[in-house]
């Protein structure tokens, strides 16, 4: 027996689908407005997973340029099926305006397909495939105009007495169904690459906010698992079966199957899951969780994926093998094929003409627009372009943070002449929430270090005096431990380091605050919003855990 240990892929890994193939197993998790996009990790034990692949990586897969935070690719769906990987995703451009497509391919490497066009009615696409050799799919259904006004009310877009009084109204007339109106079920065409037949609204809610179903087909049942409750702390699983595809479904006598809402669970904000057989038999389901830290609660990481031990009782039913619904931190699996850990050096000199797969940038395949490990070798040069609150074309390369305890260095040269060119070290959640410790210039002060911050809409803040620099080339380091961020700065190589500023609330970097879906990055970033000519080079970037 071999133990896992919760969350298996920590920090901004939400939305699981995974799939086994023979005795390879493999996950696919939201990336949203980052690119590449999705993020497939690979296991054969089930403990330790590898990033293995970013399928979406062309424009004709993914653009998702002006679209806000959050947006972009939601909740992938990764199947199997004679020969052929298949991945659904939503590409969601603003609220109210999604569009669900189909990429394949023979590799998990890719290279993938482009993609397919399926549908607009709702977000979290899935396929399932029959032992008929018939493929149906399944998606949320959603009121695009309703919900268009609850996340431009969420998110701070949009926040007027009308808006509200249409949303109280609406709730008022439609009590049954308010905003998410249950799962579409409809067959997919595979050799005309389109869905046919006629729609079925297969299933309504057991707790509302319906949304990521999966369908599975055992023994004379067809399965299917969704998300319900909304992805806060009152998220969870439920489940429902039918021996027709087209339902009538019923649902689970103990739904949830899994939650973690009233508890004082390690894992909070569990849901939207996916289930997967070995071939020993064994089941497990995976699902999204979160970790809240400090007096706020607040989830700096994000929302990760963890893996939990299930079992088909005799009724017929899945539940998990401790026969609660709670997510449990730990548990042991029987022994499968090891997996070896790929572990990555902390420090990447950028000695390869390739990024390291680590890294990602926003919303667009733009990267020989933004940056170059060729220019100069040994370098990441990273060509100025558009404000850092910019939702289209900034160079800015960054990492997830994966432990409360971290810490990001990086020795930078930067010569800037004109005032708005700036380039550093950038702490993100998203382009109206970070921490931004830069070399700017002034035309009365010459060169200048200083700090920058945005907290949702508000005006960029500097957060400490503007120190004054006169190299060329600058070490800057992030150190942050769970809520506190502290930012130094080095003119010795890091033999010596200086504190910028104050100590920051890294504890804003989070969901809780954004009301968004990703999760806190560290990086390099540099912006000429003046002429979009200046460029710096990063002779190194090391990202070390603590904990």
């Amino acid at each position: 027996m071999i133990k896992v240990k919760n969350p298996i892929l920590r920090g901004f890994n939400p939305d699981p689908s995974i799939v086994r193939v023979g005795d390879d197993y493999y996950i696919a998790t939201s990336t949203f407005e980052w690119y590449p996009g999705v993020q497939i990790h690979h296991s054969r034990d089930l403990v330790n997973w590898n990033l293995v692949a970013r399928p979406l990586c062309r424009d004709t897969q993914l653009n998702m340029m002006g679209s806000g935070y959050s947006m972009g690719v939601w909740a992938p769906c990764l199947t199997y099926s004679d020969g052929l990987f298949y991945l659904c995703y939503t590409n969601v451009k603003e609220p109210g305006t999604m569009h669900n497509y189909l990429v394949t391919s023979e590799s998990i490497e890719g290279d993938w397909s482009d993609p397919v066009y399926l549908d607009s009615r709702g977000f979290d696409p899935s396929l399932f495939h029959d032992d008929d050799g018939r493929k149906w799919y399944v998606v949320m259904y959603l009121d695009m105009i309703a919900w268009n006004y609850l996340i431009n009310l969420n998110f701070g877009i949009r926040d007027d007495e009308a808006s509200r009084s249409f949303l109280a109204q609406y709730e008022k007339n439609n009590k049954d169904f308010p905003f998410f109106k249950g799962i579409l079920l409809q067959e997919y065409d595979d050799k005309q690459n389109k869905l046919i037949g006629p729609v079925h609204r297969i299933f309504d809610k057991v707790l509302g906010v319906t949304e990521g179903p999966h369908l599975y087909k055992r023994n004379e049942y067809y399965y299917l698992v969704v998300a319900e409750g909304g992805t806060s702390y009152e998220h969870a699983i439920t489940m429902a079966r039918s021996r027709n595809i087209e339902g009538p479904y019923e649902v689970h006598p103990d739904n949830p199957v899994l939650t973690a809402s009233g508890t004082d669970a390690l894992i909070q904000k569990a849901g939207h899951g996916d289930v997967v057989e070995c071939a020993n038999g064994d089941v497990y389901l995976v699902h999204l969780g979160s970790r809240p830290i400090g007096k706020k609660k607040r989830c700096i990481l994000g929302r990760e994926t963890s893996l939990q031990k299930a079992k088909w009782d005799d009724d017929g039913w899945l539940r998990l093998a401790t026969g609660d619904n709670t997510p449990q931190a730990e548990f042991e699996v029987a022994d499968l094929p090891k997996t070896d850990k790929i572990v990555y050096p902390q420090r990447d000199d950028f000695d390869s003409e390739t990024l390291n797969i680590n890294f990602q940038w926003l919303r667009g395949d733009i990267f020989d627009a933004i940056a170059s490990l060729t220019e100069r070798p040994g370098f990441l040069r990273l060509k100025g372009k558009e404000a850092v609150y910019s939702k289209y074309v900034q160079a800015l390369v960054a990492r997830r943070q994966q432990s409360f305890v971290c810490s990001a260095e990086t020795a930078m040269e930067f010569s800037p002449d004109e005032e708005n060119q700036m380039a550093g070290l950038v702490v993100y959640y998203c382009n109206e929430l970070f921490y931004y410790l830069y070399v700017g210039f002034d035309y009365s002060f010459g060169p200048y270090l200083s700090v920058m911050s945005k907290n949702l809409g508000g005006a960029e803040l500097f957060t400490c005096e503007r120190i004054q620099i006169f190299d060329e080339r600058i070490c800057l380091k992030a150190e942050i431990n769970h809520e506190e961020l502290r930012f130094f700065y080095s003119s010795d190589e890091g033999l010596s380091w200086k504190q910028v500023g104050d100590i920051l609330d890294m504890s804003l970097l989070s969901d809780d605050v954004a009301g968004g879906f990703t999760g806190a990055f560290v990086g390099m970033a540099c912006h000429d919003p003046a002429t979009m000519c200046c460029h710096a080079d990063f002779d190194c970037f090391v990202y070390s855990e603590l904990e």
